[in-house]
């Protein structure tokens, strides 16, 4: 059996900017016989839930991936929470026609939000697509309220992703606004995300296979789902989105582009040859990419501390994994 702890490496690389409340990604590069994969679950997240994005990484390293349908996904670009001139240059140094943008950061955030989805706006031109990520945030009402001034903002939404945290409460929201409702926290952290009813409380579902547990078992969900399908970044290096765009490339129907744009938020990468968007668009990986050794070494974890805390959490999550993946 493979000793996927021995061989892991801790890493640690500063963001440009806070994204998700947090200031430097932290995880593990573990290797198996096909390459490397990237563990990566934050740092709130129990054993149980990081048990999926382990499954991830193993399904990398070990069995590889379906054959993908395209060799290219048009992306967006991400916008954090920041003021709207740096919302501008963010987009409009992008070369992205669609972006996704953060909003309800905090509970006064309104004036702030629709500040930033204006200059977006004005950054992508009128047939550019803006679309917002409240992270579930708000309750019903707020959500509606919200949605109708930043709509208006905007000039058009082209979706909302998960305005709120419950299945019920989405499908309130997307009854009492003219606005598309994506689902996206309400799919990956159900009990069992083949099961949940999604498909009346929203119009289109956000896909994170690292999460999810694997590129196949992401593609059942979309089956199961119904609708129509976007594929998200969970914030990984280069090696981990490698499994992103492969689930993208896989899709049977890619309606969307997909938020896998994220490398930006980063200040450095595990790759040398990173996963970067050109002109909007990102190619499918046939392999996972390989780091490079003195990036490994530059971004390697130096918190005695934390390289164990990564360690033993590796350990005990690899207990909980049920079975090796199956190519199938």
């Amino acid at each position: 059996m493979t000793d996927y702890a021995a061989d892991s490496i801790v890493y640690a690389i500063p963001m440009r900017t806070r994204f998700r409340g947090i200031t430097v990604r932290e995880g593990m590069l573990v290797r198996g016989p096909l390459g490397w994969g990237d563990f990566c679950p934050f740092t709130e997240y129990d054993d149980r839930e990081a048990a999926g994005w382990l499954a991830t990484a193993l399904e990398q390293v070990t069995v590889g991936w379906p054959e993908p349908v395209r060799d290219r996904i048009p992306i967006n670009c991400t916008v954090p929470a920041v003021d709207p001139e740096r919302a501008h240059a963010v987009v409009a140094g992008s070369r992205c026609g669609t972006a996704k943008v953060k909003v309800a950061d905090h509970p006064d955030s309104l004036a702030e939000d629709l500040a930033r989805v204006e200059a977006v706006r004005d950054a992508l031109g009128p047939d550019g697509a803006v679309r917002v990520d409240a992270n579930a945030v708000w309750d019903v009402d707020t959500a509606v309220a919200h949605i109708t001034r930043i709509d208006r903002a905007a000039g058009g939404l082209e979706y909302v992703e998960q305005p709120c945290r419950t299945i019920e409460e989405l499908a309130a929201v997307r009854r009492r606004v003219n606005v598309r409702i994506a689902a996206d926290e309400s799919i990956r952290r159900a009990e069992d995300p083949l099961k949940v009813a999604v498909a009346g409380a929203a119009d289109i579902a956000v896909l994170k296979c690292t999460p999810l547990g694997g590129v196949r078992r992401a593609l059942r969900v979309a089956e199961a789902a119904g609708l129509p399908c976007v594929v998200s970044s969970a914030l990984e290096t280069s090696v981990g989105l490698a499994a992103q765009l492969a689930l993208a490339g896989a899709l049977p129907e890619l309606e969307f582009a997909c938020g896998l744009g994220t490398l930006s938020l980063l200040n450095g990468d595990v790759v040398s040859d990173s996963l970067r968007q050109v002109d909007g668009y990102l190619p499918v990986p046939r392999t996972p990419p390989q780091p490079d050794p003195a990036l490994v070494e530059q971004y390697r974890q130096q918190d005695p501390d934390r390289t164990a805390w990564w360690q033993q959490r590796l350990e005990r999550v690899l207990r909980l994994v049920e079975s090796p993946p199956e190519a199938v």
